[in-house]
């Protein structure tokens, strides 16, 4: 009983960051354009043998679209899954 009462709390505390980053994943499923740029930088990335979620791709997508590094990850692995599978 115990184990499925922190399971609860952590699924309800999860809630919120999941609620707010809706939004942002929504605004790259609606602009196929957008994620196929994403792609292609990603891409570029994997030429240069760094991986699209290393530290510096991740800089990258913070500064461009002034993201915090959680947020800039998150939608770069959102992207990855949903765009580009073949990325590394």
């Amino acid at each position: 009983m115990r184990y499925l009462y922190l399971q609860l709390i952590s699924i309800i505390a999860i809630c919120p960051f999941a609620l707010a980053q809706s939004s942002l994943l929504e605004s790259v499923k609606n602009n196929p354009k957008e994620a196929q740029r994403l792609c292609k930088q990603f891409k570029s990335l994997n030429r240069e043998g760094v991986s699209a979620i290393s530290a510096k791709s991740i800089k990258v997508i913070s500064r461009e679209r002034n993201l915090n590094a959680i947020d800039s990850e998150i939608l770069a692995t959102y992207v990855i899954g949903l765009n580009c599978p073949n990325i590394r």
